[in-house]
C-alpha cells in the first residue's frame, strides 16, 4: 500500500506542477460538470424465491477538466452507485438491500499521443462482444442496458503511436474481489501488473496482453489448496479484420504456478463474425463460438466447455431498437434467451425486457446475473440521463 500511495503522490505531483507551469498561460477551457444516470426498473421471475423485484439507482459523476497548452489536458472524475431494490414473495416475505458505493474516482493527465490515469477506473480491452476471453478487469454483461461495471484500483499508462499502435502498461493494487475468470480472488496486499501491445495489420489490428497476479486460495469457495501468496501469469491474444464482415479471435491462457488441480491452468478461445444484412431497416448479427477448459496441464482440453452466441439487432424505428440474444451451452445442451425492446428519446430511455434461461445458471462470466435472471421473466426499466 505504501509504494502504490507514493506512485500515485508521484503521479499527483506531477500535474500539479504541469499546472503550475501552465497557469501563465491562459487555458483554453476549464469545465466543471455534473451528470447522472437516473434508473428504475420492476421484475418478474416466478423461479425466484422472491419473484416481484423492484429497484431504483442513481450514479451521480462530477467531472472537471483543464485544458492546457499543447494540446494537453488534466481531468477528475468522481461518480457513486448508488441504489436500493426490494423483493417481494408475499407481505409477510419481502427482502430489503441498498448501498452507496464509489463507482469511479480517477485523475488523468494526457496528451494527442500520451494517457495516464490513476484510481478507480475502468479497463477493458480485446476484440470479442459476448463471450470474451479477456474480460479480466470488468464484468460488462452484453444484455445489461446500462453497461455497468466495478472499476479496479491502479494506475493506468497508454501511448498512442502515428500509425496507431499503442502500448498499455498498468499496475494495480488493493482489489480483492473475484473477477470473471478468477478462480480465486487476488490477494490485495500485492500489486498486480501487466501490459498490452496493440498494432495495425492489414484490413485490421492484432493485440498481445500480459497480466501477474499473486492470488489468494484461503476460504475459495472451491476445493483447491489454500495459499496466501499463489503466483499467476496471463497471456492473451486478440486479433480483428474488416474484410467485408467483421472477423475476430480473442484467447487466453492463464496459468499458476502451484498444483491447484484441474484449476491450475485455464484455456479459453473465441472466434466471432458480425455483419449488417440489408434487410428492411438493416438487420446486424454477431456471432461468437467460445471454448475453454479447467486442466492441470497446460492446453491439454480435458474437459472442454463450449459456448455459442448470437446477438440480432433491429431498428424499428428511428427511436425503437429490438434486440434478440441468445447463449447455447453445448455442453449442458441449455440455452439462455433475452429480448429488449428499447425505446430512445433525447435523455430518456424505456426498455421492456423478457428473459427464458436455465433454472441452474452457468453461462460463464455472469453466473451472479443468475440471482434474478435463472428461470422465465420479464423487467421493464426506466433510464434517464442528465
Amino acid at each position: 500500500m505504501k509504494y502504490f500511495h507514493n506512485l500515485c503522490f508521484i503521479f499527483i505531483a506531477f500535474n500539479l506542477n504541469c499546472l503550475a507551469q501552465d497557469s501563465a498561460i491562459p487555458s483554453l477551457k476549464d469545465s466543471l460538470t455534473l451528470s447522472g444516470q437516473l434508473s428504475s426498473w420492476g421484475l418478474y421471475n416466478g423461479s425466484n424465491d422472491l419473484p416481484v423485484n423492484m429497484g431504483i439507482r442513481y450514479i451521480p459523476t462530477l467531472n472537471y477538466s483543464v485544458k492546457l497548452k499543447k494540446s494537453k489536458q488534466f481531468d477528475i472524475e468522481v461518480s457513486a452507485n448508488t441504489f436500493g431494490d426490494l423483493g417481494v414473495r408475499s407481505f409477510d416475505k419481502t427482502h430489503t438491500d441498498g448501498s452507496i458505493q464509489l463507482y469511479r474516482a480517477w485523475l488523468r493527465y494526457s496528451t494527442r499521443h500520451l494517457e495516464i490515469r490513476a484510481g478507480l477506473q475502468k479497463i477493458n480491452f480485446g476484440s470479442a462482444s459476448l463471450l470474451r476471453p479477456l474480460m479480466w478487469f470488468d464484468q460488462i454483461d452484453p444484455r445489461d442496458p446500462l453497461q455497468l461495471t466495478n472499476g479496479v484500483w491502479g494506475l493506468l499508462g497508454r501511448y498512442y503511436f502515428m500509425n496507431n499502435a499503442n502500448i498499455w502498461l498498468w499496475c494495480l493494487y488493493g482489489n480483492n474481489k473475484l473477477r470473471p475468470w478468477d478462480v480465486v480472488k487476488s490477494n490485495s496486499t500485492f500489486p498486480e501488473f501487466g501490459g498490452r501491445i496493440q498494432s495495425q495489420v492489414p484490413k485490421g489490428e492484432i493485440g498481445l496482453t500480459f497480466h501477474h497476479r499473486i492470488a489468494d486460495s484461503r476460504g475459495s469457495d472451491i476445493l483447491v489448496p489454500s495459499y496466501n501468496a499463489l503466483s499467476e501469469n496471463r497471456v492473451g491474444l486478440d486479433g480483428k479484420w474488416d474484410i467485408g464482415v467483421g472477423l475476430w479471435f480473442e484467447g487466453s491462457l492463464i496459468n499458476k504456478t502451484k498444483d491447484m488441480g484441474i484449476y491450475t491452468n485455464t484455456e479459453i478461445l473465441n472466434v466471432g463474425t458480425d455483419n449488417t444484412l440489408r434487410i428492411g431497416n438493416g438487420l446486424n448479427i454477431v456471432y461468437e463460438q467460445l471454448l475453454f477448459s479447467y486442466d492441470q496441464k497446460a492446453l491439454a482440453f480435458t474437459q472442454p466447455t463450449t459456448f455459442s452466441g448470437l446477438s440480432l439487432s433491429y431498428p424499428v424505428s428511428l427511436i425503437d431498437n429490438l434486440n434478440l440474444i441468445t447463449f447455447y451451452d453445448w455442453t449442458n445442451n441449455s440455452s439462455y434467451n433475452f429480448l429488449n425492446l428499447k425505446r430512445q428519446f433525447n435523455k430518456i430511455a424505456f426498455y421492456i425486457m423478457a428473459f427464458w434461461n436455465p433454472k441452474t445458471y452457468l453461462l460463464p462470466q455472469q453466473i451472479n446475473s443468475g440471482n434474478y435472471y435463472a428461470g422465465k421473466g420479464i423487467q421493464l426499466m426506466f433510464v434517464y440521463n442528465h
